[in-house]
């Protein structure tokens, strides 16, 4: 089934208790008829429901498979498949009927349509069965750890609390395999080492037998005991399967596990999705390592924008105060509020009010909170060619809550998310320009990005660290010729003299080579931030000095780094951790400005 259409309209960006939320799907309205056809085989299905199955998922496959099938004289066939393998075809078949039987009302189009940021048509659940069910009657999990785990996080073996920690021997050998060169899966790597080489210092056999205290190097929050596979395992795995492979020898490890210590959940843990497939073919537990998941639904994710009731100022307008203060050479009006509405809102959250009465909007950002009252300031408006930046000015509401955090000397951080074609390095580097060469805030600018081809990689290229980063670097190169044609009064000459004088402000280094370094009164900038993990993240804003200004920007839909998913993203994270504080500021900017040919190819491809 083809994925949902985005809509052709800009999308509003709603609160968060204003998202849509999954109801319960409408049954297709029958004829008396068809209810007398349908009347076996529903009686079938209680029937064949009530005998007990292997679980939960195969139930509801089951009753699917005999809702939406053909009718048929007698369910005896049914009542005699197997479990699993005969039942594959109808429900695959069921899958290809439910679009042409259901036909969704016209009026209902509109209602039905998903919020655009993400599709999802069911929810995602994240962890296991086996583990669900182990939470609920409160018992102690044992997780098999796979090597991708470690190598992603060093401190994993510390992040399941109460939980007991399985290492076979095959992981202790392939981060053995991955522990040389100067990669960040390496150096992961060696760090698990050394972690595990203190946790099993100063202990004799019988400890390393009955269980390593996790708590042992002072982290408190893991309550759980660390093992090691002492003795082999063996365990029947179908035929077939590769016996050396390091992922089949985990696999029997679990599944001996199983049978071994029976009434315990045994749960593996891996960041490998043919590896957890596998796994659950097999009929084992298995689940992706959230722990360093952000948010379980990105949806949630914080916009930095919220559109105020339109009884706002019918309810907070009672004994509101309003002054004036002129700071950073702009004027502007500043309102503190009581009310109910207070408290949702965070410091440096842009607010507007837009009546449908014909009235003027209201655009604003939260200074302050205290309770139940805030202070509020208008914006500066950018869309207004007075109030251009280096010749660039808002086309929409988002990017004119953008201009306005990076023209604020005050916000020191700032993180700008969105599509392809929303303007984020456009006004980055317009506003950079900006407070170097006019304002004199900042000394240059330093552009950075993470190396991940989409394609096939081109190989080493030759020259100097910025010769080497310019293939990457071509969508500032777009963005400056933009912005040098905005400048025609000197000529060709001018213009000329014009480029080499930016060309020297702008400095473009590698990640690589970042750590130890620190950076004052520069204006740097992150791109394609959202290929960062949360540890390069914190590596790269520990980086600033005093007058230094970090940006962000990056959009999570396209994310090419392995194992980096949105929830646990280094931009998610950021964007999640810095709301509210006083000096930073995010905006997810909705439309697309490049053209009306890219806007069109984003709606229909």
């Amino acid at each position: 089934m083809p994925l949902p259409k985005l809509p052709s309209k800009p999308a509003t960006i709603l609160a968060t208790q204003d998202y849509p939320t999954a109801g319960a799907a409408r049954p297709a309205t029958k004829t008396p008829a068809a209810k007398k056809v349908a009347a076996p085989i529903i009686e079938a299905a209680i029937a064949e429901v009530a005998k007990p199955v292997r679980n939960a998922a195969t139930k509801i496959k089951q009753v699917a498979a005999l809702m939406v099938a053909k009718p048929v004289p007698a369910p005896a066939p049914v009542a005699a498949a197997p479990a699993a393998a005969p039942k594959a075809k109808p429900a695959a078949k069921a899958k290809a009927e439910v679009p042409s039987a259901k036909v969704t009302p016209i009026k209902s189009v509109k209602q039905e349509q998903p919020h655009p940021a993400k599709h999802k048509a069911v929810e995602v659940q994240l962890k296991s069965s086996v583990s669900r069910a182990a939470d609920q009657r409160g018992l102690s999990k044992l997780f098999v750890l796979d090597t991708n785990v470690l190598m992603h996080d060093p401190s994993s073996l510390f992040r399941f609390e109460e939980h007991d920690v399985y290492l076979p021997m095959m992981t202790l050998e392939e981060l053995d395999n991955h522990k040389k060169g100067m990669t960040e899966v390496a150096r992961n790597a060696r760090q698990v080492s050394r972690t595990l080489d203190a946790l099993i210092s100063n202990t004799d056999d019988d400890a390393i037998e009955h269980g390593i205290p996790l708590s042992k190097l002072g982290n408190k929050d893991a309550k759980g005991r660390l093992f090691f596979q002492t003795r082999l395992q063996s365990a029947d795995l179908p035929a077939g399967l590769p016996v050396g492979k390091a992922d089949n020898q985990i696999l029997a490890v679990v599944r001996s596990l199983e049978s071994e210590q029976e009434g315990r959940p045994v749960v593996l843990v891996s960041k490998d999705i043919n590896m957890r497939i596998k796994a659950r073919a097999l009929g084992l537990p298995a689940e992706d390592y959230f722990n360093d998941h952000v948010l379980e639904d990105t949806d949630l994710l914080y916009s930095g924008i919220v559109q105020l009731p339109d009884d706002f100022w019918n309810k907070h307008g009672k004994d509101m105060e309003s002054w004036q203060e002129s700071k950073n050479g702009y004027s502007s009006t500043f309102y503190r509020v009581t009310g109910p509405f207070v408290p949702s809102m965070l410091v440096n959250q842009f607010i507007y009010l837009e009546p449908k009465n014909g009235e003027a909007p209201f655009y604003g950002q939260v200074k302050q909170i205290n309770g139940k009252t805030a202070v509020l300031q208008t914006l500066r408006d950018f869309s207004h060619t007075k109030n251009n930046v280096w010749g660039v000015t808002a086309r929409n509401r988002e990017q004119n809550f953008a201009l306005n955090l990076l023209m604020n000397p005050e916000c020191d951080f700032v993180t700008l998310l969105g599509q392809a074609g929303t303007g984020k390095t456009l006004l980055a580097l317009a506003a950079g320009l900006a407070q170097v060469l006019e304002t004199k805030l900042y000394n240059e600018i330093i552009v950075t990005r993470v190396t991940v081809p989409v394609g096939e990689d081109i190989g080493f290229l030759p020259g100097t660290e910025e010769e080497k980063m310019s293939p990457w670097m071509g969508a500032f190169d777009d963005n400056l010729e933009v912005l040098n044609k905005s400048d025609s009064d000197g000529g060709e000459w001018g213009r000329a003299a014009t480029q080499d004088l930016i060309r020297s402000r702008i400095k473009i280094k590698s990640l690589n080579f970042m750590r130890g370094r620190t950076f004052v009164n520069k204006f740097l900038i992150i791109d394609e931030a959202q290929n960062l993990t949360p540890k390069q993240v914190k590596t790269l804003v520990t980086r600033a000095g005093p007058g230094t200004k970090i940006l962000c920007l990056g959009n999570i839909a396209q994310i090419d780094t392995p194992y980096l998913t949105e929830g646990s993203s280094g931009l998610t994270y950021v964007v999640d951790r810095f709301k509210g504080w006083s000096h930073s500021g995010h905006v997810t900017l909705a439309r697309g400005e490049r053209s009306r040919l890219a806007d069109h190819a984003s709606e229909v491809l």
